[in-house]
């Protein structure tokens, strides 16, 4: 990534799921960059290091899925940002694209998972803040993408 970039290091305590994001991150990393197809950034990462400790088939579904919709997710999220998409870093923008994913086609996954796995991707490959910015954007998606679950959840 670059030199303001932290990386972590692998944990054991990493899920399956959790390594699939990283893994999805640092492709979006390379297509935002690169402009690389998404079947060669795949081909790629399922060579390195420590994949096959990845959810595989989720890893896929998040990239070519955050690949395919990322013109109408970046829709959802750009009047929630306080600069143009495109002044986003790298990393920033790929967690909100796997967020902004996640928050609208998994609905599975209870929105407030979503929104700390983003932080948690952005603390491991993010600058300094860059978490709370993720955290600040995707909290206030939450409730467009997920209104019934925020609504319940904030009845609690």
């Amino acid at each position: 990534m670059n030199d303001k970039t932290t990386h972590a290091n692998p944990s054991k305590n990493r899920t399956p799921r959790h390594r699939a994001r990283e893994f999805a991150l640092q492709g979006l990393y390379q297509w935002l960059l690169n402009n690389e197809p998404a079947s060669t950034i795949v081909n790629n990462i399922r060579a390195a290091h420590g994949f096959d400790k990845a959810d595989s088939d989720y890893f896929a579904a998040l990239l070519y899925g955050a690949i395919k919709d990322s013109v109408s997710l970046r829709e959802t999220f750009a009047p929630l940002i306080d600069r143009g998409v495109a002044e986003l870093s790298p990393i920033e923008h790929g967690v909100l694209l796997i967020g902004a994913y996640e928050l609208k086609n998994n609905l599975d996954i209870p929105y407030r998972v979503v929104i700390n796995e983003a932080v948690e991707l952005t603390k491991s490959f993010g600058g300094i803040d860059g978490h709370k910015y993720v955290n600040g954007v995707l909290d206030k998606l939450a409730p467009v993408l997920r209104a019934d679950e925020v609504a319940a959840h904030n009845r609690k």
